[in-house]
This record gives C-alpha cells, sequence and structure tokens, in this order.
C-alpha cells in the first residue's frame, strides 16, 4: 500500500485532497500541517465525512530536525504532496521576507526529506499566480513565466525552479508541478471548507461571510479592468476537482506514465467568471442581496487570467466535474454550517 504524506493537510486544498484519497481508497495517509492558517479540528470533520482517522503532526516544517523525525516514524513513505505555505496575496505584498521564509525554506526541507528518505514520488502546490499579467489568453503549460505581481507568485516560481534543479540531479525521483487556478466551494457534504483564522482574503469566503452576516460588507477592487464588466477575471475550479487532480497524478506516476522525471499541469476550468458575476451568482443561488461597494483596484491583482487544461485531460483523465453552481452551493453550505457549530 502507497503511503502518502501531506505537508498542509488541515489547511483548505490539503483536507479535501486527504478527504479524496480516503474516499478512493488503497492509500495511507498522514498529515503534517502547524496549523498557523487552519485549525486541528479539521481532522475531526475528516473522520466525519470519511469515517477514517487520519493523523496529523502538529510541527513546522521549517524545522528540518522535526521533519524528519516524524519521517522517522513513518517509514515507508513513498509520496509527498507539498501544499504548506503562506498564500494570501495581500499579506505578501506587505511581508515578503515573512513569505520568501516560509514558503522557500519548507521546501527545501522536504525535498531534502524526499532525498534522504528514498521518497520517489512528488507533488508540489504552484499556482496560475507564476503567470503574471498575460495578455494572450487563455493560458496553457508553454505559456512563458511572466514578472511576479507580488512576493507569493514569486515564491512560486522560485519553488518550480527549485523542484526542476532538484530533480535534474535526482532522476529517481518523480515530480509533478500543479499550477492551479482558483479553488472554491467546499466538500458537497457542506462539513469541510475553506476556514481561516484571520480575516479571510479570496473571493468566494468574503462573499459566503457577507451573505450571512459575519461580514457587514465587501469591496470590489477595482471596476476599470478591461474586462467585460470592468471587474477581475478568474479561473475558478471546485476544491474537491483539485483535490482529485493530485489523485490522477499519483496515478500517473505509479504507472510510470511520466515522459519525464518533471511533468507540469494547469488545473483550471478553462472559462473565466469575473468577481461581480461571481457576486450575481450568488444572490441568484441563494436568493441572498449582498451589501457590496465599488473601491479602487488593489495591489497585487492582475486583470485576468484562466486556462487552457487540455494537457491534464489528455495525460492525467482530469477535467472538472463540478460546475459553478456547485461551487456557490457548497460553500454556501459550508457557511451555514460554521453558523452552526460556532465550535469548529
Amino acid at each position: 500500500m502507497e503511503k502518502i504524506m501531506v505537508t498542509g493537510g488541515t489547511g483548505y486544498i490539503g483536507s479535501h485532497t486527504i478527504i479524496e484519497l480516503l474516499k478512493r481508497g488503497g492509500l495511507e495517509v498522514f498529515s503534517v500541517d502547524s496549523c498557523v492558517r487552519s485549525t486541528p479540528e479539521t481532522i475531526d470533520r475528516i473522520e466525519k465525512i470519511t469515517g477514517k482517522k487520519v493523523k496529523n503532526y502538529q510541527i513546522d516544517i521549517c524545522d528540518k530536525e522535526k521533519l524528519f523525525h516524524v519521517l522517522e516514524q513513518e517509514k515507508g513513505t513513498t509520496g509527498v504532496i507539498h501544499f504548506a505555505a503562506l498564500k494570501s496575496v495581500p499579506e505578501s505584498v506587505e511581508k515578503p521576507l515573512e513569505y520568501y521564509r516560509n514558503n522557500l525554506e519548507s521546501l527545501s526541507n522536504v525535498l531534502e526529506a524526499c532525498q534522504q528518505f528514498n521518497i520517489p514520488n512528488f507533488i508540489f502546490s504552484s499556482s496560475c499566480s507564476i503567470y503574471g499579467d498575460v495578455k494572450d489568453l487563455p493560458v496553457d503549460e508553454s505559456t512563458p513565466v511572466g514578472v511576479p505581481f507580488c512576493s507569493y507568485a514569486h515564491t512560486k516560481q522560485i519553488g518550480e525552479e527549485m523542484v526542476r534543479f532538484f530533480a535534474e540531479i535526482h532522476p529517481k525521483l518523480k515530480s509533478v508541478i500543479l499550477r492551479y487556478f482558483n479553488p472554491v466551494g467546499s466538500d458537497m457534504s457542506g462539513m469541510n471548507g475553506e476556514l481561516s483564522p484571520d480575516k479571510p482574503n479570496n473571493l468566494m469566503p468574503i462573499i459566503t461571510q457577507v451573505g450571512i452576516g459575519r461580514m457587514e460588507k465587501m469591496t470590489v477592487y477595482g471596476t476599470d479592468y478591461d474586462t467585460r464588466d470592468g471587474s477581475c477575471i478568474r479561473d475558478y475550479i471546485h476544491v474537491s476537482d483539485i483535490a482529485n487532480a493530485h489523485i490522477n497524478a499519483f496515478e500517473f506516476l505509479f504507472d510510470n506514465k511520466n515522459k519525464s522525471n518533471l511533468e507540469v499541469f494547469n488545473l483550471g476550468s478553462g472559462k473565466g467568471v469575473t468577481v461581480l458575476e461571481m457576486i450575481n451568482a450568488f444572490e441568484k443561488i441563494t436568493g441572498v442581496k449582498l451589501n457590496y461597494a465599488l473601491g479602487d483596484r488593489r495591489p497585487g491583482d492582475i486583470p485576468a487570467i484562466y486556462s487552457n487544461s487540455g494537457k491534464a485531460e489528455k495525460e492525467l483523465g482530469w477535467r472538472c466535474r463540478h460546475s459553478l453552481d456547485d461551487m456557490i452551493e457548497s460553500a454556501w453550505k459550508w457557511e451555514n454550517y460554521l453558523k452552526n457549530n460556532p465550535k469548529v
């Protein structure tokens, strides 16, 4: 049986990936997460959804000694999915050194751990932010990496190069880089979704928190972009679709379908949705009117980006299965779950 370590396993995408891994079965999974941007109770919700217990080692993987100690206990680990990273664009603009320190040191330690413990399969959580402000849309894997618009994006660019150079000198390590577009929504049970002890930075949780009354109002940052309605365009994708892509990527590696020991895939829906379109869709589906204001552009934002994910569909056998309605309905279900379970 394959044993997989998920770093950042109590985080948003990490926890949903663990859920989907457990649903597929035939895999042993454990998490490593300091819970600095998540909560330990996520593990309990995973168990409620799947009926299976998962161990989380609550350590900071920037501490290499502690990370290595975990892997000494978890002998026989055959794969790593590396999610753990700080990811707020506005915060990364304000605190660049914190982002470089955390995101790159943690990746360095995880790669060294793969070498030290002979872990042959590695998946790196990257981002569409590495493309920068792209004029020719949609982007695909051949689109050149652009000028980074914030330190978060830059850490993902550097991180990809770290993985690339490491793979060149360690041919036995098979790696996949997955460049996500914008994950939204929650597990369709409504019992696990996007959660942070801090004020939310991503659009969907801001919308749902305003809708339910946890936040008084929201701001649409920028209405003068060269888009359909002046607001930013993003490629939104259901978080469970993102999660399932990781399982397909592991199967791709386990079955030796990779042409080289480093493969790169975009994960997106191929469709762009504006901020105002998302607000209107939420109001239509839920019947809840949102209190929002139109504001100035926000530092670090780009006008538009969306993906061509044909390579992932062809080689990984992956495509989006959830609609925009699913994203909104599941996110709203999760927000109501939080309201009825305040100790989450």
